[in-house]
């Protein structure tokens, strides 16, 4: 079967068909009930790069949409309040992590008003010159949207200095149970496709091409509707496989062109955007707000309502899942993002942030795993691998503790989706190997990046005290021949004298 499909189209590499789970809430409207949280927890490192610098203090009054803490260096992006009322402490707060580590958050305790800091509204957006919408992304602390969280305000300047030529919108949402983007392009596409023309214009780009997998036939249409006129924006449809939300799979579907090894997709003229971020962009510009809520969608066994919520960054997890009737007791793993590549969280109180796309409540029945069996070499997880790697052969490098050889045969390309794992017959956990092997590796570095810069300092050192004792000793030897030029000095001025007495004394006898 994967062969067939293979030669009807060479463009697919890998992959496998899941269950989607995706009906449970695909068709129900976006909620926007959730109510006011009495406290968000909003952590200041939401994206890739330098964490955010505060600029409240404990006490301070804020609006909906103000500044909380301001970006640090290019690679950076700044966070907002999300709704009105006091700042109470600036703390170390879990994070929405599998370790769970405290990391820098702001608290504010709201005051129920919702009340909006004053903003202009832009008349006519799409007439901005392009380093202005750089600037108006990047202040309303837009990221990427799709799990990358990169700021979007570096993408799209980056775009102009790498001649860019075509823009993609992945909509392709290929995880089990995701269907936040599915939904916001049903009900807000007009607006997604405002937000994919300001970028057009941002990074100077020809066209863009909109790819969505053919399991969402309403969005499909939607946002056809919405672009029918623009010439320059096509939309195509892309099977239905997972992960065909991977950039370089979609990216080799849409087009047939391969991002170099290596190398970035920027590297052939093309700027990859989530369908998420061309709405926070739209929203940005347009109507001057920050990135301050996200649509989330809530699912899984545990869940009694299952829906997709706008719910603002900052509020805990917990508050979500009681407003969608969660049954605690039935949480058997609770995961932030898809079932395939999201995080296990220890527990639900924990913020919402801008990498929030899912809130899974998994039971005991969704997540059971038959026991490991011996592989049979089927050679299953090399055809579902999307990276064209070899998974039993790595698996059994690392499991010999050859790392080295598993980092030969692409340990560095694998992209941890699952599908080697997902297809095996044997239920052996092959993802774990590589996970685990990327950070031993990553550990090893650290290493032995500390023994260099470590051998490193022991050089300087050894040079700094090679340099201290030549200059001691020509410092000595300044002042040694300094004291001997002085005492040739004195013998010369007593010759001298010595040489003058006796002229004078005969001087005096013949007067």
């Amino acid at each position: 079967m994967r062969l067939l499909e293979f030669l009807e189209n060479p463009r697919l590499r890998g992959g496998i068909h899941t269950d989607g789970h995706k009906l449970l809430t695909s068709g129900k409207p976006i909620e926007t009930g959730l109510p006011i949280p009495k406290k968000l927890y909003i952590p200041v490192q939401q994206h890739v790069g330098k964490p955010a610098e505060p600029v409240v203090l404990v006490g301070d009054n804020v609006l909906k949409g103000q500044l909380l803490a301001h970006s640090q260096g290019t690679i950076s992006a700044p966070v907002h309040a999300p709704s009105s009322g006091t700042i109470a402490d600036v703390v170390d707060y879990p994070a929405p992590h599998p370790s769970a580590l405290p990391i820098r958050t702001i608290v504010i305790e709201t005051d129920g008003l919702d009340q909006w800091q004053e903003s202009v509204v832009v008349q006519e957006p799409y007439k901005l010159d392009p380093e202005e919408i750089c600037l108006r992304v990047g202040a309303a602390g837009v990221v990427g949207m799709g799990g990358a969280v990169f700021p979007s305000s570096v993408k799209l300047s980056l775009g102009r200095k790498n001649n860019i030529h075509t823009l993609i919108i992945n909509a392709g949402e290929c995880e089990p149970y995701l269907t936040c983007d599915d939904r916001l392009m049903q009900e807000r596409a007009r607006d997604v496709v405002g937000g994919i023309r300001l970028m057009l214009r941002g990074m100077g780009a020809e066209k863009a091409i909109i790819g969505i997998e053919d399991n969402k036939p309403e969005a499909f249409q939607a946002m056809q509707k919405a672009c029918f006129s623009i010439a320059n924006i096509t939309i195509q449809q892309v099977p239905t496989r997972y992960p065909m939300g991977w950039d370089r799979q979609m990216l080799r579907y849409l087009t047939g062109w391969e991002i170099p090894a290596d190398g970035r997709a920027t590297d052939i003229g093309v700027v990859i955007h989530n369908v998420g971020t061309a709405y926070a962009v739209y929203r940005a510009v347009c109507q001057s707000q920050p990135l301050i809520s996200r649509i989330v969608t809530v699912s899984g066994g545990a869940v009694g309502k299952q829906m997709n919520v706008e719910v603002l960054i900052g509020t805990l997890m917990s508050e979500v899942l009681n407003f969608c009737h969660v049954d605690k007791s039935k949480i058997a793993r609770l995961v932030m993002g898809g079932a395939m590549m999201g995080d296990a969280l220890p527990f639900a109180e924990v913020p919402v942030v801008k990498a929030t796309s899912a809130i899974l409540a998994l039971t005991q029945e969704d997540i059971e795993v038959p026991d490991v069996k011996p592989c049979i070499r089927c050679s299953s997880c090399i055809t579902a691998c999307p990276a064209g790697l070899l998974p039993l052969e790595m698996a059994s490098r690392i499991r010999a503790n050859k790392l080295d050889a598993a980092v030969d045969l692409g340990l560095k390309d694998c992209i941890s989706c699952g599908c080697c794992s997902f297809v095996c017959p044997s239920n052996i956990p092959l993802v774990q190997y590589f996970k685990y092997a990327s950070g031993e590796l990553f550990k090893r570095q650290q290493i032995q990046h500390k023994s260099e810069q470590t051998k490193r300092l022991a050089e300087d050192r050894q040079n700094r005290m090679e340099r201290i004792r030549l200059e001691n000793e020509a410092e000595a030897r300044r002042v040694m021949e300094a004291r001997a030029a002085r005492a040739r000095e004195a013998e010369l001025a007593n010759a001298q004298a010595t040489q003058i007495k006796p002229e004078n004394a005969a001087a005096e006898e013949a007067v």
